[in-house]
């Protein structure tokens, strides 16, 4: 009985940050260190980034707000608007995120009705409110009332992850399940100015976006991803240099600039317990065509291309993403996974090709996934 993701279907906010403009506006900040400035100048330019999109609109110089929050486009100061102010525009903006991507994967496979939906899946890392976007999905969409809701909260860059693993989890249980997974992300809203180099690299590389999914074992003529396997690993370094934090003034990151690094030296190990579930997979990696890289920035793109031996082209989703789209926290994997699908679901040569996916996040955590590149009648 495999388990399909059907579709995936994103959403951004029609704000376009261009990653030049953004540079100049942090670099000319007062208070900044001459190092601060150098550090600004060096971690946009050396991104790989050219736009990202944000849910706060007065972010571009062309937008004067009349009553600015987060930007005077007059004065070209950040301000410093506080939490509970930043948490209230995520409330305000991303229900219409979470919405507009459900709709799409719904319309995306016009078998299945509102009412065919059991369950749904939410995920976020960048605002609360209750009640929540679990239940205005299913307000909005006109789920049944008794669709079964659950929220995964402040779990970082790799929460898709365990959301599809939970999907995956329900469908192998009850055959007739149908799982509406949907990530939402709005990073851009906890951005400040910042002599502190993970605040400096967070303030290059974090955007806003939604993406959603359907996931089911239920029949169906057509194309989508199976899921086969799913892991987790702890590396046994690095609890320090990523997490999540919420300060006064907005959610805090940390991003040691040694995060590559321990990338580099464990993702091997992580993979092991993936790959050992496909006996036939052994540890050639560039022999699976597909790589689904979170692109958590240039650096860990690199370090993992470098480590697994991986072509220039089983990267290029991820940088693709990363390069039009910056990193949206959790739902940037699946907007990866939605490139190769897009690309490739469509070539019947594609079927059955494997594709491996990661994401990373505070602990350090990597999830990993393996999936199958399918077309034709499943069930």
């Amino acid at each position: 009985m495999p388990v399909m993701m059907r579709t995936i279907q994103t959403a951004v906010p029609p704000t376009i940050l261009y990653q030049d403009k953004v540079r100049d506006v942090f670099a000319a900040q007062p208070g900044l260190t001459r190092l601060g400035q150098r550090l600004i100048n060096t971690s946009f330019d050396s991104a790989q980034i050219s736009t990202r999109h944000t849910a706060v609109t007065e972010f571009t110089t062309e937008t004067v707000a009349e009553n600015p929050l987060f930007f005077d486009a007059e004065s070209g100061l950040l301000l410093r608007p506080s939490t509970k102010e930043r948490n209230e525009v995520f409330a305000a903006t991303a229900p219409g995120l979470y919405i507009e991507s459900a709709q799409k994967a719904l319309d995306a496979c016009p078998d299945l009705a509102p009412g065919d939906i059991t369950h749904v899946i939410t995920v976020s890392c960048t605002g609360f409110y209750n009640p929540g976007p679990d239940y205005q999905l299913v307000r909005a969409l006109g789920l049944s009332p008794a669709t079964q809701r659950y929220h995964l909260g402040f779990m970082g860059c790799y929460a898709a992850f365990p959301a599809l693993r939970a999907a995956k989890s329900f469908c192998e249980a009850d055959p007739n399940a149908v799982v509406l997974v949907v990530c939402a992300e709005l990073c851009s809203i906890h951005v400040r100015s910042s002599n502190d180099p993970d605040t400096i690299m967070g303030s290059a590389l974090f955007a806003d976006g939604a993406a959603a999914a359907i996931v089911t074992a239920r029949q169906h003529s057509g194309s989508g991803l199976r899921l086969d396997h799913f892991e987790t690993v702890l590396t046994p370094v690095g609890e320090e240099a990523m997490a999540w934090n919420i300060g006064d003034e907005g959610f805090e990151m940390v991003l040691g600039t040694y995060v590559p690094h321990i990338i580099d030296d464990h993702i091997v190990g992580a993979l092991e317990p993936l790959l050992a579930r496909d006996p036939t997979l052994g540890d050639a990696y560039a022999d699976i065509p597909h790589w689904g890289i979170h692109p958590g920035g240039r650096a860990i793109l690199d370090r993992v291309q470098k480590r697994l031996q991986l072509g220039d082209d089983q990267l290029v989703p991820a940088r693709r993403i990363l390069n039009d789209y910056g990193n949206m926290s959790s739902s940037t994997v699946l907007f990866v996974l939605k490139d190769i699908m897009d690309e490739n679901i469509s070539r019947a040569s594609s079927s059955g090709e494997r594709v491996c996916s990661m994401a990373f996040g505070p602990g350090l955590t990597v999830e990993t996934s393996l999936m199958t590149l399918v077309s034709g009648r499943q069930g």
